[in-house]
């Protein structure tokens, strides 16, 4: 079937109108830019164009550009939750680059933006579908749901151990207590109390610790994305460590002192059959150096006797 050229150029405006719908997604306060461009790539500089969020609903000013003028910079009316958050490439404008970018992201910013270049001929509009993913953090100032600090406290210590306790009053939506080590390692809790009046929570939990060093009681709200914690100091008693270390070393004392006084008694026995043998040798060596000694003095007073005789000797 043909078509007329009506139809084909209605089809063509058509699909340069409603332009091309893209998808980002990114996290809670990341930075994003949202891609825009005309089909003709044409110099922007002289030019207008325009950002719009959720135009079909509640519609807000992004970002408007006219002629060198835009929002902050000689244009007013852009809406409140964007000032001072959005930013264009002006040196990529005489390339056809409108995009712009949108800084520290929140939750809120969620929603679907149009491109539009309404003095282009033919007039082009894009769309962009942007979804910022929530993620835990203090919500304090911006939530009125939001818990504040938990209260943790030190309930009962020891020279080797403390027992701390973490509580929440009044919380709303339902809040999750635990404790970690400042690490952020998790450590097991024993949740003691819980209970539920008029819509709110009050949670208490505790745990036994044995070394010292900062603990965090963490508290989250997953309905609200929710963090906030607090966080206490530890201290246990050096004296226990110096208890142990003695008795290892008395025990390596202890060890050494009986090692040695086996040592002792195996030499006595040792020395005991030994020296009279030793004893009994001695004796008999002399023994039978007695009868050689006689000789050597029976010799030499017969060599005495003789000299005499001869007149060698001394009157």
């Amino acid at each position: 079937m043909n078509l007329s050229p009506v139809l084909i150029i209605l089809s063509i405006l058509a699909v340069i109108t409603n332009g091309l719908s893209h998808k980002l997604v990114v996290e809670e306060g990341q930075d994003v830019m949202l891609p825009c461009s005309p089909s003709t790539k044409e110099n922007l500089e002289e030019k207008l164009f325009d950002w719009k969020k959720d135009e079909n609903k509640d519609r807000k000013e992004v970002f408007f550009y006219m002629e060198g003028k835009y929002y902050g910079n000689g244009k007013s009316g852009q809406d409140k939750q964007f000032e001072g958050r959005v930013s264009h490439f002006n040196d990529e404008l005489r390339n056809g680059n409108a995009s712009i970018k949108i800084r520290k992201t929140k939750v809120s910013d969620s929603g679907v933006y149009t491109c539009i270049f309404p003095k282009l001929e033919p007039p082009q509009k894009f769309h962009i579908e942007l979804v910022v993913e929530p993620v835990f953090k203090d919500r304090s100032g911006e939530n009125p749901a939001a818990s504040p600090e938990p209260y943790t406290r030190t309930l009962h210590q020891t020279q080797d151990r403390a027992l701390l306790q973490c509580e929440v009053r009044g919380a709303s939506p339902e809040p999750k207590l635990e404790w970690q080590d400042s690490s952020g390692k998790l450590l097991h809790a024993e949740e003691t109390q819980r209970p539920f009046t008029e819509g709110k929570y009050d949670l208490t939990i505790q745990i036994n610790v044995t070394k010292s060093g900062e603990y965090h009681c963490v508290l989250k709200q997953e309905g609200i994305h929710h963090n906030i914690s607090a966080k206490t100091f530890v201290f246990i008693s050096e004296k226990v460590c110096e208890d142990s270390s003695v008795k290892v070393l008395n025990g390596w004392i202890g060890w050494m002192a009986f090692a040695l006084a086996v040592g002792a008694v195996f030499m006595a026995a040792v020395l005991t059959l030994c020296i009279p043998a030793l004893r009994y040798r001695v004796i008999d060596f002399l023994s039978r150096l007695k009868p050689q000694r006689d000789q050597i003095q029976m010799n030499g007073v017969k060599e005495n006797i003789a000299m005499i005789a001869r007149g060698d000797g001394d009157p």
